[in-house]
């Protein structure tokens, strides 16, 4: 299997798993989201919400904040997590 295809799996176990996922704390659920947009799209690419967006501007920060990781070594990442969360 590639890892694009064990990326696209973790992320259905993830859904497939949503209320595990939502007894998560908030910190886990950004480290998941900021994984997953990495490894989906690269480098964040939207204009940063405004103050009053928290939940938007939290998780903009967490994506941004990975600026830099490729697209690979954020796929491997969320792969891991995953398994690690959910077995």
């Amino acid at each position: 299997m590639s890892l694009q295809e064990e990326f696209e799996a973790a992320a259905k176990k993830l859904e497939t798993n949503a209320s595990i996922a939502d007894s998560l704390s908030n910190e886990k659920k950004l480290e998941i989201y900021s994984l997953f947009k990495q490894g989906s799209f690269g480098d964040c690419n939207t204009s940063k919400p405004g103050m009053l967006d928290f939940k938007g501007k939290a998780k903009w920060e967490a994506w941004n904040a990975r600026k830099g990781q490729t697209q690979e070594d954020s796929q491997k990442a969320y792969i891991e997590l995953i398994n690690e969360l959910l077995g």
